[in-house]
């Protein structure tokens, strides 16, 4: 059964081409290198997710977007500097960084600045963003615990990163940056 890990082994298990669990806003979450296909698509295995739908990227700060976000206008940094009083993910138009397994099918990629301890902490020690995927089984309820994360994927993950959950009673709201447009509420 996979024990709770150090932060230290969770980031080099994500160094490693490794798949790991942590605690997110409102649901646990799995993630991995969004620059490491192999790990990636092992992510999509594991979880049973349609490469086609994509993942969101999860970061301590807006600074470490900052590949996703060469070239768009200022206006669309502002509005992705501007605080929000719930979780918010945006779909922020491709500017060819973003992996075709992080994309999906689609000509945006989501991103969500955390204010999670757990992830903020996780995300600057990889020194970069991370995959952030609710912890279930595609179609099946979100993990909010460690043990609903072991009962769901026994030994299938690297680290499992212990921590509470944020207190949100929702995940992340999904929003367009562009047309400013509330996909998940």
């Amino acid at each position: 059964m996979l024990e709770a890990s150090s932060l230290d082994t969770a980031v080099a298990a994500l160094r490693e081409g490794g798949v790991i669990a942590y605690p997110t806003e409102a649901v646990w979450g799995l993630g991995c290198d969004p620059d490491d296909a192999s790990a990636l698509t092992r992510l999509l295995h594991i979880k049973r997710r349609e490469s086609a739908k994509g993942v969101i990227l999860v970061a301590a700060d807006l600074d470490q977007f900052a590949p996703w976000l060469e070239g768009l206008p200022d206006e669309h940094r502002e509005v992705l500097a501007e605080p929000q009083t719930q979780p918010t993910t945006w779909l922020v138009p491709d500017n060819g960084r973003a992996a075709a397994l992080v994309r999906g099918e689609h000509d945006r990629v989501a991103l969500r600045v955390s204010d999670h301890p757990r992830v903020v902490e996780l995300c600057r020690a990889f020194g970069g963003p991370l995959v952030s995927t609710s912890a279930n089984r595609a179609g099946e309820s979100s993990a909010m615990s460690a043990d609903a994360v072991r009962r769901i994927f026994g030994d299938e993950l690297d680290a499992l990163l212990d921590g509470p959950l944020g207190g949100h009673a929702r995940p992340s709201t999904i929003r367009d940056l562009v047309t400013g447009r509330i996909l998940r509420a």
